[in-house]
């Protein structure tokens, strides 16, 4: 059986892989458009290459999907995280856990897991083709397809896995479209925040560690670590709240007011009975230099200089509107957001091949037999911290044991 796979990353690598050792008599060959497989491994992460995540439990691991979580529940019961790290540990690859649940390889090396890959492929037989990405599939009258590559080559092939990611401008889309199968409107999802606002000026690189963020939409509300940078807000409770507003926060053009509480939990009256209590305790104390939460000082004192606290001030003198606004900075300050950027060198979407078009049993197209499809191109994808990854790992693992157990 020949078997082409359309996609040098995670999922085309796993897909290949399985195939090929659950039967060693198909021919499976790797087609890559770029000039290096797995470049989207070796730049994630910081270059560190985040495998998976610590999560072992299958329905708590969908609930990080904001699409496709239904669906992957499953899959995940075949292939979790766990199944991951003793893969590639039985490769010599040693993986280490994060307090936050991330997980990378010991050496925080991302190249150790692709050559951990590359070097798998070359043992299984597989060939890797680059600068060969799939232009067009057209289905054989008796089954298969027969494939054109944008170099101008032809190949044919029974069976096709389409694993070329979530990138609006690869051919992927458009192929599963050409075979038949609807594609829902790919759009970023984990991106950061464009936002320029005096309160922000000058604070890149501070944090506070337990913020909440809302935006317009349902259930728009995520808490965790928020980031200042020079363009605006990120970190993990801004980047889990793009993925879950990725298509709304589309639809609005990534023009929205964006709410923080640099506090999270902490209610507007709470902060201003706290600051009545202060004016009691440690009167004699400025109050843009003394800060009763953990926040960084510099950030506090933004908040109060832009609350209308004059430099100064003692907690004593605080007067009752000016502790309102205050408390409203704390706790629900507004910001205009006015666009959205990647986070970091990563590209994740929302959107691709519609997911009731697909038998997550074995990864099979329910519209074009022959064609599977694994990783981004589906429409899947998670919140930061693994978990896209691990999905490719999980889809591409399934349609290639889908694949080995065809005779032929």
């Amino acid at each position: 059986m020949r078997i082409a796979v359309a996609g040098g990353g995670a999922a085309g690598f796993f897909a290949a892989l399985a195939a090929r050792e659950g039967n060693p008599d198909h021919e499976v060959t790797i087609y890559e458009r770029s000039p290096e497989p797995l470049a989207k491994v070796v730049i994630s992460g910081g270059g560190r290459c985040n495998v998976t995540h610590a999560c072992f439990d299958p329905a708590r691991l969908t609930e990080a999907y904001p699409r496709g979580g239904r669906e992957l529940r499953g899959p995940f019961h075949r292939w979790q995280p766990a199944d991951t790290v003793a893969w590639f540990e039985d490769r010599g690859v040693e993986i280490k856990t994060e307090p936050d649940g991330r997980m990378f390889p010991v050496t925080d090396r991302s190249r150790t897991i692709s050559e951990c890959l590359e070097r798998a492929a070359r043992a299984a037989g597989i060939p890797v083709r680059v600068r060969c990405g799939l232009a067009g599939a057209a289905r054989r009258p008796g089954g298969g397809f027969d494939l054109r590559f944008a170099d101008g080559s032809e190949a044919p092939c029974d069976a096709l896995v389409l694993a070329t990611g979530g990138n609006r401008e690869g051919a992927g889309f458009r192929i599963a479209a050409g075979l038949g199968h609807t594609i829902v409107p790919p759009v970023p999802s984990l991106f950061t925040f464009a936002i320029r606002d005096p309160r922000l000026d000058g604070l890149a690189g501070l944090s506070s560690p337990d913020a909440e963020v809302s935006a317009p939409g349902p259930e728009l509300r995520q808490r965790g670590p928020v980031l200042i940078t020079h363009w605006g807000l990120s970190g993990p409770a801004v980047l889990r709240l793009s993925a879950w507003g990725a298509r709304t926060l589309h639809d609005q053009g990534y023009r929205f007011d964006l709410e923080v509480a640099w506090v999270a939990g902490l209610a507007a009256e709470a902060a201003e009975a706290r600051f009545r209590e202060l004016r009691a305790t440690e009167g004699r104390k400025q109050v843009r230099t003394w800060c009763p939460w953990e926040l960084p000082q510099r950030l506090w004192a933004s908040l109060v200089g832009h609350a209308g606290i004059a430099d100064g001030t003692s907690w004593a003198r605080l007067r009752g509107e000016e502790a309102r606004r205050l408390a409203r900075e704390l706790t629900g300050g507004r910001y205009r957001v006015h666009g959205q950027s990647l986070h970091k060198e990563e590209f994740v979407t929302c959107g691709g091949v519609a997911l009731d078009e697909v038998d997550f049993r074995t990864m099979e197209s329910r519209i074009a037999p022959g064609l599977y499809l694994a990783g981004e191109v589906l429409d899947i994808d998670g919140i930061t911290g693994g978990f896209n990854f691990q999905a490719a790992w999980t889809t591409g693992r399934i349609a290639g044991e889908a694949l080995a157990a065809v005779r032929t």
